[in-house]
């Protein structure tokens, strides 16, 4: 699901005091948003404590090294995102849920696409953890940190299977039919519409409601 890759979270290389939360919230944001604009490189633990409103003492205490601390932008984004999508994923395919119809289905699976299409696509967090995702990866190609979404991959996978079991789609791959899903719909709308400030809630809705419509086609029994 992630525009940069999904094979391997990111995790803190090194074991460092927890802290407070607020503080570690204001020094993920500062240096999110410096590593963006100026490139992880260019930016210095100094600027990153003024821009936060702590020590530098502090960004070392909480996070160890510069390194650290982009890992930890990539750990925070990623479980924002798994919560987000597991949230959907559970109020729209719930295994309980009363979908026992392709039209049903349909319905459900359109519901879940607006739901993360508004959520993920316009979120700048999302978009800068996605940017340095990228930008790491021009500069140091076998680079494996990453946004991690295999677990919420897997987790749509399988819901994809049951309805595939319960003859509402027809696959054989639930896997690859689950990637298409968000091909067709999430990627889609982060690819036509990259700057959450310009993101239009109208323009992603009719994106959802295609994408989703052209996977129904696709993959609905004949």
């Amino acid at each position: 699901m992630s525009a940069a890759g999904t094979e391997k979270a990111a995790t803190p290389e090194k074991t460092v005091r927890e802290g407070s939360a607020e503080k570690r919230k204001a020094i993920i944001g500062a240096a999110r948003d410096l590593f963006v604009r100026q490139g992880v490189d260019r930016v210095s633990m100094d600027a990153i404590a003024a821009r936060a409103g702590v020590s530098k003492r502090t960004v070392y205490d909480y996070f160890g090294d510069k390194r650290s601390l982009f890992v930890a932008i990539l750990a925070d984004v990623s479980q924002s995102l798994s919560a987000t999508a597991r949230r959907a994923l559970d109020q729209h395919l719930s295994r309980d849920a009363d979908i026992t119809t392709v039209p049903r289905l349909e319905q459900a699976l359109t519901a879940l696409a607006i739901e993360l299409g508004t959520t993920i696509v316009g979120s700048a967090d999302y978009a800068a953890g996605f940017a340095l995702v990228a930008q790491e990866r021009l500069r140091t190609p076998l680079t494996e940190d990453d946004i991690a979404t295999a677990a919420v991959e897997e987790a749509f996978t399988e819901r994809v299977a049951h309805f595939a079991d319960a003859g509402l789609l027809d696959t054989d791959d639930p896997r690859m039919t689950a990637t298409q899903f968000f091909a067709l719909t999430v990627l889609l709308a982060y690819e036509r519409q990259p700057v959450p400030a310009n993101a239009d809630p109208l323009r992603i809705r009719q994106i959802m409601i295609d994408g989703v419509h052209t996977f129904i086609r696709a993959f609905a029994p004949r």
